[in-house]
């Protein structure tokens, strides 16, 4: 093996002077063709499978490399045992490098994270990529390509900085996370992945991310929301179902709860009786107390309209009758719905009152029209006495 690394290493020279110690010096523009760059690159890459300390070298020279020689050294890396897993798991030298990768290789160290990770990845290489990241490189990106192996305990944790992320980057790494790899089962269900998108508490959120205002977390979490929905054969009818059944039994209430039952609907429609049931479960939280949340939910209630005429007959008398001057076009009908007489029977005087149904209310608007009648009849006597 020495006189086969040192047949290697005679030969480098000749060829650019591509030793360990000369080539971060060598002069892109020696390098001619593409021909000459791919027979220095497999010289080389042969003697890093002798000696992966070697690999130092590649990701030092990389940020700075024209062009020809990043494709190049992306095209060999497939074809080297000890960054394709071939050769066992990773090299504690290989770990180091991962732990500490030098300044414009962040690229690179992704390309050969996705090559590592197509073999079950050790512990060792979760643990340091996961230490680099939280360390040093505070890019999400340089989970995802790991984030297929990862249990439920280890991604949630991260689940927040996954959707800071543009949101395409967030998609693909929702999909490692949802399916898994041939090793491994899914880190998260489409249930556990909705939830926990609801559970990311914007304001802590805008501390650890430095965020100016907790509203550009919540955007996020938003936008990361309709991605969902937009995978309909992903985020299922059952799905959202299962997501909305947990999310209402949280304390507090996820902010975001009305926006994704109202999403739900409009996705669903025959989710209506679900989603009913899922009001008057907000209705005995008495979510009002959560201005945001009930915004939604009179939103939700004028939209479902009359499916959700039983829902607002149960909200005590000050919060129905806020709920119908926010939206009158509710009042008419509602009452017409509360007039039939076992809805009626089952409602209290007060509300009765707002819809103005009481027999006072009843009383009180029949009056004026007697009253102006026996007015009418007055003039016209005493102006026929004059």
């Amino acid at each position: 093996a020495v006189s086969e690394e040192a047949s290697f290493s005679s030969q480098l020279p000749q060829h650019g002077g591509l030793t360990t110690n000369k080539m971060k010096a060598a002069d892109p523009l020696s390098l001619s063709g593409s021909s000459e760059v791919k027979r220095l690159m497999s010289l080389y890459f042969a003697l890093c499978t002798k000696r992966p300390s070697l690999l130092r070298l590649v990701f030092d020279i990389y940020g700075q490399a024209p062009k020809i020689v990043k494709q190049t050294i992306q095209e060999f890396l497939h074809l080297v045992p000890i960054l394709t897993g071939a050769s066992g798991p990773p090299s504690p030298e290989l770990l180091h490098i991962i732990s500490d990768p030098p300044s414009g290789s962040e690229d690179l160290l992704r390309l050969v994270l996705e090559l590592l990770m197509k073999n079950p990845p050790s512990p060792n290489l979760i643990a340091t990529v996961i230490h680099l990241y939280e360390t040093k490189l505070k890019d999400a990106t340089i989970l995802i390509p790991m984030l297929s192996s990862l249990s439920k305990q280890e991604v949630l944790p991260i689940f927040p900085r996954l959707v800071d992320l543009p949101l395409d980057k967030f998609q693909k790494a929702l999909d490692p996370i949802l399916q898994g790899s041939a090793h491994s089962g899914p880190a998260l269900t489409p249930t556990e992945a909705l939830v926990a998108l609801h559970d990311i508490v914007p304001e802590k959120e805008r501390i650890a991310l430095k965020k100016a205002s907790c509203y550009l977390v919540l955007f996020q979490i938003m936008d990361a929301c309709s991605a969902c929905f937009e995978q309909r054969m992903v985020f299922t009818e059952q799905v959202l179902t299962k997501a909305l059944s947990q999310m209402v039994e949280r304390n507090p209430l996820p902010l975001l709860l009305m926006r994704t039952v109202i999403q739900a609907i409009d996705a669903y429609p025959t989710l209506v009786d679900f989603v009913m049931e899922i009001l008057s479960k907000l209705v005995v939280k008495q979510l009002w107390k959560t201005p945001k949340l009930w915004v939604g939910f009179m939103k939700c209630v004028s939209q479902t309209q009359p499916h959700s005429f039983r829902v607002l007959l149960q909200l005590p008398p000050p919060q129905l009758e806020n709920a119908l001057n926010k939206y009158p076009h509710l009042r008419g009908s509602l009452a017409a719905y509360a007039s039939q007489p076992k809805v009626r029977a089952s409602l209290s005087r007060s509300i009765l009152s707002v819809l103005g149904l009481s027999v006072e209310h009843l009383q009180r608007s029949r009056a004026p029209s007697h009253l102006n009648a026996q007015d009418t009849s007055s003039s016209v006597q005493g102006a026929t006495l004059t």
